[in-house]
C-alpha cells in the first residue's frame, strides 16, 4: 500500500517562510515523478511543483509560474522524499497543499495538469498565509 504523508504547514505572515515534507512509503514500481498540488474550497487544483526522479537540487524540476523565484521543490531519492521550500509567501498561496506520485514520467512537465487524477497523493496539509 502507497503512502505519502505531509507535513510543515501552518500559519504564517506574508513574506514569511514554510518548508512542506512528503515522506513515501510502499512503492515498489520504477521511477516516479513526485511533486505538490495545492487547492482552495471552491477554486480548480493547481499544480505547484514536480520534479523527477534524483537527488537534491539538481533532480530535474517544474515549477508553476505563480510561484517561480519564491518555491523550490528538492527530492531525496534516497529517503523517499519530496520538500518544497516556500519563501516570500503571499495570501493567495493559502490552500491545502498536496503531494502526490505518479509513475509517468511525463506527466512531470506538464505542471498545468498536475492534479487529480493521479495514481497516489496523500491527506494534504494546510497552509495559510494573512
Amino acid at each position: 500500500q502507497v503512502q505519502l504523508v505531509e507535513s510543515g504547514g501552518g500559519s504564517v505572515a506574508a513574506g514569511g517562510s514554510l518548508t512542506l515534507t512528503c515522506v513515501e512509503s510502499g512503492y515498489t514500481g520504477n521511477r516516479a515523478c513526485m511533486g505538490w498540488f495545492r487547492q482552495v474550497p471552491g477554486q480548480d487544483r493547481e499544480g505547484v511543483a514536480t520534479t523527477l526522479p534524483s537527488e537534491g537540487r539538481t533532480a530535474r524540476a517544474y515549477v508553476a509560474d505563480s510561484v517561480k523565484g519564491r518555491f523550490t521543490i528538492i527530492r531525496s531519492y534516497l529517503k523517499k522524499s519530496v520538500s518544497l521550500q516556500m519563501n516570500n509567501l503571499k495570501p493567495e498561496d493559502t490552500a491545502m497543499y498536496y503531494c502526490a506520485l505518479d509513475s509517468s514520467l511525463s506527466r512531470c512537465s506538464d505542471i498545468k495538469h498536475w492534479t487529480l487524477p493521479v495514481e497516489y497523493w496523500g491527506q494534504g496539509t494546510q497552509v495559510t498565509v494573512s
